[in-house]
């Protein structure tokens, strides 16, 4: 080889060194900007939806704020009477991570159905709290399913996924089951767990539960049990709210904040 050659090739391979090393130190400089969903002081900019109510009746003070956690309580209620409840953050979201801590606490309220004891929920691509019909159960989302174990020594695991009013994909296969329970463990107790969420528009949903994947799945649709938007059967889901949820047991969050992904 020549030593002209050799040096044209010798300058390329510096330029790519310097190159790659000035792309990894603007990723590094970059800041997350997670955005803090929860202040930890007051329920400004939630939005809460509970079956048989108007929006924004926060009946039976059913979600509250204590020592900086946001609470879903039952302590006025006398029967659940299948007030399934909801409380959506203000805006629409897309591409992001959800990171947040919840755990269940006490016992589930009188008349709240079996599979509801230590059951709640993290609704993601939902639709508008305002487009709810006053009687509607559940809005029209992809839920992850947030489980407590029973102390029973049966196995319970968290951060599944359910489907109201929706489907999912696995691959290219359409899975039209309501739940799909994730590789998680069993979480007996009142401890605290940390729940992250990705989602990359529709093409990829992943559940992370105490920092490990536990499930993934793609191209969630509107359509199946649940759907209170008939008229839009079939369309992809790209975005929408994130709500959580109270079904009958008590549960608390806290640190919820979100990092939009460009």
């Amino acid at each position: 080889m020549k030593k002209t050659q050799l040096l044209l090739i010798l300058v390329f391979l510096a330029g790519l060194f310097i190159l790659s090393a000035y792309k990894n130190k603007t990723l590094i400089n970059q800041k997350e900007n997670w955005i803090q969903l929860f202040n930890g002081k007051d329920l400004d900019n939630w939005v809460i939806k509970i079956k048989g109510h108007p929006l924004n009746e926060n009946y039976n003070d059913t979600f509250r704020v204590k020592e900086g956690k946001l609470c879903v309580n039952y302590d006025l209620y006398k029967n659940f009477d299948g007030a399934f409840g909801h409380i959506f953050y203000k805006k629409p979201f897309s591409n992001y991570r959800l990171k947040l801590q919840y755990r269940f606490t006490g016992k589930q309220l009188k008349g709240g159905a079996g599979w509801a004891k230590r059951n709640s929920g993290v609704m993601i691509h939902s639709q508008p709290p305002e487009t709810m019909e006053i009687d509607q159960d559940f809005p029209v989302s992809v839920e992850v399913q947030l489980l407590g174990g029973l102390s029973n020594g049966k196995e319970r695991p968290t951060g599944n996924v359910c489907t109201p009013g929706t489907h999912i994909h696995k691959g290219k296969k359409l899975i039209t089951d309501h739940c799909i329970s994730s590789t998680s463990k069993t979480f007996n107790g009142d401890q605290w767990i940390n729940l992250e969420i990705l989602v990359l528009h529709d093409s990829i949903i992943k559940h992370y539960i105490n920092g490990k994947e536990v499930i993934s799945y793609n191209k969630p649709v509107i359509g199946g049990k649940y759907n209170s938007l008939k008229n839009q059967e079939g369309k992809p889901l790209k975005n929408g709210f994130i709500c959580l949820q109270s079904e009958s047991h008590p549960v608390e969050f806290k640190q919820i904040e979100l990092l939009e992904i460009k």
